[in-house]
């Protein structure tokens, strides 16, 4: 399985009532196809970079989510069925997070290239 961010903006005029109810009904959905929900985070009503319809402000949350192509595509079915949801974007993490360990290993192994001498107990110039 792999693993996606999925963020998707609610209308500001939703009821807190109603924005639980699309969330509690996006997790059901995944975990009925047999993924795996993450973490759920509501980041709260916040200013649009552009106007939407007639919104300049949303409800902002974000899925992080374990699950295959299918799962991701029926979730986002979903959203687009839901009238109150403005926009929403999925990206898949892995390549991001293997991108960001590769990263951090090979600045690892500069490090470990460069510490030898101060380890092996060389004394150290002080000014």
């Amino acid at each position: 399985m792999k693993t996606y961010e999925v963020m998707f903006i609610i209308a500001p005029n939703a009821a807190e009532e109603e924005i639980d109810k699309v969330i509690a009904q996006m997790e059901g959905g995944v975990k009925s196809m047999h993924g795996e929900v993450v973490s759920v985070e509501k980041m709260g009503k916040r200013k649009l970079a552009y106007r939407i319809g007639k919104f300049d402000e949303g409800f902002y949350v974000l899925f992080n989510i374990k699950a295959n192509g299918e799962v991701v595509k029926e979730f986002e079915r979903r959203l687009k069925v839901i009238d109150s949801v403005l926009r929403y974007i999925t990206v898949r993490v892995d390549k991001a997070l293997k991108r960001v360990e590769k990263v951090k290993a090979i600045r690892l192994k500069k490090v470990r290239r460069k510490s030898p001498a101060t380890q092996a107990g060389a004394p150290t110039p002080t000014l």
